[in-house]
């Protein structure tokens, strides 16, 4: 038997986080996605205890400042793509400059230094893949998804899916019906 999920990573690691820090009897608060104030006094080998602990589930303590911010960009992008109705109309460069209180192009440069990569291209890289689940779960149709991503239009969308993925969105719909079918079968 084959059983699906539909899971919210930010809740998944909030629970896995605080489940950790209740057993080593921290007290601590979220101040925010992705950083957690802990009120007692922690010993370097309490902290390095959490650090192993945490590593068992792909979570990592970020150790620099510039780690931190580059932590909060994706934190901001994907809360942006998954956790809004529609995403917002104003640019992205704007949203991020806002919700972080820093210039647009200092974040940008921070990014592109520590992740070899671009702002843009890890916003694309979301997007896509939140237009993939949205594709899995048959709830939206192309038109809908493009909408609430924000794209010009369904071919606009449609390219970007063909160009990270290497398959149209139709391809990509026809190849998990058959696999959800294939499923069903066995």
């Amino acid at each position: 038997m084959i059983i699906n999920f539909k899971y919210d990573i930010h809740k998944a690691c909030v629970k896995i986080i605080s489940d950790e820090l209740k057993e080593m009897g921290l007290s601590y608060s979220f101040n925010g996605l992705g950083e957690i104030k802990i009120k007692d006094k922690i010993e370097d080998q309490e902290f390095e205890a959490l650090r192993q602990k945490m590593l068992l589930y792909g979570i990592t303590i970020i150790n620099t400042a510039k780690e931190s911010l580059v932590q909060k960009i994706k934190d901001v992008i994907v809360e942006m793509i998954y956790l809004e109705e529609k995403l917002p109309v104003a640019k992205t460069s704007t949203y991020l400059a806002e919700k972080l209180n820093l210039s647009y192009g200092h974040l940008s440069n921070l990014f592109s230094e520590e992740t070899f990569s671009t702002i843009e291209n890890f916003i694309i890289l979301q997007k896509i893949e939140r237009a993939k689940e949205l594709l899995v779960t048959e709830e939206f149709n192309l038109t809908e998804i493009a909408y609430k991503l924000n794209y010009s239009s369904v071919a606009h969308l449609s390219n970007q899916f063909k160009k990270t993925t290497g398959l149209t969105p139709s391809t990509f719909q026809r190849i998990i019906s058959r696999r959800k079918e294939n499923n069903k079968i066995r």
